[in-house]
Order: structure tokens, then C-alpha cells, then sequence
């Protein structure tokens, strides 16, 4: 039997997600108390500082290079993945849980007969095997989960596994140079709104719904956001309306967050919603229906006028800011 992690390091533009960083850490701790080898791999035309990864434990990067790599191919990238994990005999593989790794750990899955639990929010050792906590019915309850097949696969949600403290080694860079990939489907063009962060990695989110009645009124949110330094989300709602764009939806259908802090506004908490953000460390929900089920999940809230009570709330935590 193989003793060997292997985890995917998701880049864009050649820099390394944070998720993929979380996702690392979190292979070379389960290593540690498995005695098992770690490595990872990357994919693309040309990633930052490599090296840098043996700070987060792991002692081996390959990096498939190739000018067709640089954005996302599920089939290039799948079978990079699958045939290196083969050739290295590697029985647990990590991916985030990514709009990318939710795409392509299903894929390399498949390619090697494995079992897999996605979205999963910790990961314990225990008698040799890894136990697996994820949420199921749309976050209303937690389950424990292993995974009885020799290739295990799990996606972490990202900012749940605490990066914690740094070493300060160097990961072991190998290349390989990939001539003719796989792509049958390729990501042409990536676009995103510049200086807005994304919402599945950011610590701090502003989130609006529909209780802000029209579009324009997200102006409020976006102020707030500007003095919190957060990203900007939306429930389905507003973006089934056009109000906002679909990368800054939260929720089942949208991304699943994780922030240090999650403001709702005008959010009445759907079941599908709270799916999305229930697992945020602390949550502020501010609407006018002191029944609203956010408040239910919500450890403050604030029952009131929106218009009032978030132009007042943002004054206030820019005199604080100084």
C-alpha cells in the first residue's frame, strides 16, 4: 500500500490561491500524523515562487508546465493529475473546494476509481484513517464520513483549515514541460472586476439582498464594504434580478464562504442561503423583520430601517478606523 498525500495547487494568473496554501498545510499535517510522504502539484505557464511552498510542509512540487496550461482545462488538467498521481502511487489527494477543484476532483475521481467527499470542514485521524466532517442538508446538520476505497479524494472548503505558523524550508521544484495537453475544453479568458475581491476567500463579506428594494441602494453596501476592506455578496435573489453580478452570489447555488465575519443585509435567510454562509466564524444580520430566520444563525443583530441603521453603522466604524 502506498503511503503518499498528494495535493493540487490551484493557481491563477501564475500566483497561488490561498485556499491551495490552506489546502497544503492541511496535507502536510495529515502526513505528519499519518508517517505518510507529501507532495503537490501545480499546473500552468509560469507560477510564482515554488519554492516557497516547504514554509507550509510540503518537501516536493512538480509543476506541469505549457503555454496552453496557463488557464483551466478540466481534460488537460484531469489527466495531468490522475496519471501523476499513478506514477507517484498516491492514495489521498487534496483539492480545495474551489469553483475549479469542485470541477475537477469529480473528474480525477473517475480517472482512478477513487472515493470522494467534497466540501469537507475538518479532517481527523483516527486508527490509521482519515475521518472527514462535512455539511449535509444544506448546512442543517454535520456528518462524519470515511472513505472505504484505497484512492481517497477530499475537497477542503476554503478558509476553514487555519493556515497557522510557517517553517521557513524549501519545497524540492521539479518541471515538466507538457508539449501537446489535453484540451478538449479550455478556459479561454478569465475576467474580473478589478480591485473587488472574491468572495470565497475573502475574511470579511458585506452582503445585500432584497431588502435594499433597488440595485443603486448597493451603494451602501459597498461603502461598507470599502471601510471593512471586505468583498461584496449578494443572495440569489438580487442576482436573479440583475442587480448583481453571479461571482458575488452566496449561497447553494452560489459559493460557499467562510469569512472571519459575514454581514447580511436585507437577507431574509433563505435555506439555500444560509447554505452558503452559516459556517462564518461571526455573523451580523441587519433587517427590518425581527423574524427573519438570518437571525436565527446571526450572533448579533440589529432589527430596523436599513436605510438608517447602515449609513449610521458605517459612520460610525470610520470614526473608529480614524
Amino acid at each position: 500500500m502506498a503511503n503518499k498525500i498528494l495535493t493540487f495547487l490551484e493557481q491563477r494568473n501564475g500566483i497561488l490561491k490561498k485556499s491551495s496554501l490552506e489546502t497544503a498545510k492541511e496535507a502536510a499535517r495529515l502526513a505528519g500524523e499519518l508517517s505518510y510522504e507529501v507532495e503537490a502539484v501545480a499546473i500552468g505557464s509560469n507560477i510564482e515562487d515554488l519554492e516557497s511552498l516547504g514554509k507550509y510542509g510540503i518537501g516536493k512540487v512538480t509543476f506541469f508546465k505549457g503555454e496552453n496550461l496557463a488557464n483551466y482545462s478540466s481534460s488537460a488538467y484531469a489527466g495531468i493529475v490522475s496519471n501523476y498521481a499513478q506514477k507517484a502511487d498516491a492514495d489521498i489527494l487534496l483539492f480545495s473546494n474551489s469553483a475549479m477543484g469542485k470541477d475537477l476532483a469529480p473528474l480525477v475521481c473517475v480517472k482512478l476509481n477513487a472515493g470522494i467527499l467534497m466540501d469537507c470542514i475538518s479532517l481527523e485521524v483516527s486508527s490509521g484513517d482519515i475521518v472527514a466532517t462535512r455539511p449535509v442538508f444544506a448546512g442543517k446538520a454535520l456528518v462524519e464520513a470515511r472513505i472505504n476505497s484505497q484512492k481517497k479524494i477530499f475537497t477542503l472548503r476554503p478558509n476553514v483549515f487555519n493556515i497557522g505558523s510557517l517553517g521557513d524550508n524549501k519545497a524540492a521544484v521539479t518541471v515538466e514541460n507538457v508539449e501537446n495537453p489535453d484540451l478538449r475544453t479550455k478556459v479561454v479568458e478569465v475576467k474580473k472586476s478589478e480591485g473587488k475581491m472574491d468572495v470565497a476567500e475573502a475574511e470579511i463579506i458585506v452582503s445585500g439582498g432584497r431588502g435594499l428594494k433597488a440595485p443603486e441602494n448597493f451603494r451602501m453596501v459597498e461603502e461598507l464594504a470599502d471601510t471593512l476592506g471586505a468583498a461584496v455578496g449578494a443572495s440569489r435573489a438580487v442576482v436573479d434580478a440583475g442587480w448583481r453580478p453571479h461571482s458575488e452570489q452566496v449561497g447553494q447555488t452560489g459559493k460557499t464562504v467562510s469569512p472571519n465575519l459575514y454581514i447580511a443585509i436585507g437577507i431574509s435567510g433563505a435555506i439555500q442561503h444560509l447554505a452558503g454562509m452559516s459556517s462564518s466564524k461571526y455573523i451580523v444580520a441587519i433587517n427590518k423583520d425581527k423574524d427573519a430566520p438570518i437571525f436565527g444563525v446571526a450572533d448579533y443583530g440589529i432589527a430596523g430601517d436599513i436605510f438608517e441603521v447602515l449609513p449610521a453603522l458605517t459612520e460610525e466604524i470610520k470614526k473608529i478606523k480614524g
